[in-house]
């Protein structure tokens, strides 16, 4: 029996493309009051960031993409590869479940590190960029609990985004919320394009400095 034949079929991917992994789950407020030209421009910029994300060589091999909806919370495309990731269309429905979303990204993240070691595959520290617009509608607090010891343990790096009120975000994270500016959902994913490619061109483990979120007038974000 060969090497190839002994994986079992859920790891072939690894065999084909051996390359570190650095996972990135979106994170997505679809409730109701993201409807209209948010969502809209949500959707757009998915589609902007599949663009920018699958057109750079290594990044495309490196980065996997996994998306999670909350209004309610769905896990709406497990982890792939960059260059095979695909947006959906995104509607918006119902509330805001975001201590629950949170929860589950972290268990897929979990589970994805789990995948990565028993197969051999060196990872980057996983990603998670949470863009909402509203406060939750369920319990966050263990959710805050889990995000920060993460950060502690360096076993992720939680991002958020707030369209409207960040109250509740600067309690969730050890990073400061950045407050999106208008609906420049475009450039925010431009950001994050060139912030995990520039990950992905990095070793394994190294310290990196991102590009700063532009502040400026002319940026796509604002600190409050």
């Amino acid at each position: 029996m060969t090497q190839l034949a002994q994986v079992p079929f859920a790891d072939v991917t690894f065999v084909d493309n051996p390359e570190p992994r650095c996972p990135c789950v979106l994170l997505l407020d679809t409730s109701s009051s993201m409807s209209g030209r948010p969502i809209s421009e949500l959707n757009a910029g998915l589609k902007q960031f599949q663009a920018e994300i699958s057109g750079d060589p290594l990044a495309s091999k490196r980065v996997e993409i996994a998306v999670i909806t909350f209004g309610p919370v769905r896990v709406l495309q497990d982890f792939v590869s960059a260059e095979l990731y695909a947006p959906n269309k995104l509607v918006t429905e119902y509330d805001t479940p975001m201590g629950a979303a949170i929860l589950e990204a972290l268990e897929l993240v979990r589970l994805r590190k789990q995948q990565y070691q028993a197969n051999g595959v060196a990872y980057y520290r996983p990603w998670v960029f949470l863009i909402t617009d509203g406060a939750p509608t369920d319990d966050w607090r263990a959710a805050a609990k889990a995000v920060k010891d993460g950060e502690a343990a360096k076993a992720l790096a939680f991002f958020p985004v707030g369209v409207e009120g960040l109250e509740v975000l600067r309690q969730l994270s050890v990073r400061a919320p950045l407050k999106l500016k208008g609906m420049m959902f475009r450039e925010l994913f431009q950001w994050l394009s060139n912030s995990l490619s520039g990950v992905s061109r990095s070793q394994v483990g190294e310290r990196l400095k991102l590009p700063a979120p532009d502040t400026s007038s002319a940026g796509w974000a604002s600190i409050e």
